[in-house]
């Protein structure tokens, strides 16, 4: 019996530090934190568009030839956007407006709005700050 519960309780920690541990990297990505404040403009073209959890995502080749991911809104929220997996193809031109990763090595961002072929597709609609 006393092998039982010590087991148990081996096994419950270890979950709680797992929880732990995965946990300040889990918010840090869904939240708003390990972006900048300020937003900027990214023009290029769709390289690939992923509608998989858990956010859809698009890789997006701009205009200087560097290799951007940009991370959309969840899918509930990207589909009420307008945009669906069908939306937009790789070649089609797209600029984004949103946030990039603090981290300046990474060519990464999260869109607040995506405009292809004129169309608005807004994500994070009360997140939008234009000029």
């Amino acid at each position: 019996m006393t092998i039982a519960i010590e087991r148990r309780a081996f096994f419950h920690l270890v979950g709680a530090g797992a929880v732990i541990s995965f946990a300040p990297k889990a918010f840090a990505h869904h939240g708003w934190s390990w972006a900048e404040g300020e937003q900027m403009e990214l023009k290029g073209t769709i390289r690939t568009v992923s509608m998989a959890p858990p956010h859809p995502s698009l890789d997006v080749t701009a205009e200087d030839g560097v290799l951007w991911r940009v991370d959309l809104a969840n899918p509930g929220q990207t589909q009420r956007s307008g945009f669906s997996g069908d939306t937009a193809k790789p070649g089609d031109a797209v600029t984004v407006l949103g946030n990039r990763a603090k981290d300046r090595g990474k060519a990464w961002m999260k869109a607040v709005r995506i405009t292809i072929a004129g169309k608005n597709y807004d994500m994070y609609p009360d997140r939008i700050h234009t000029r």
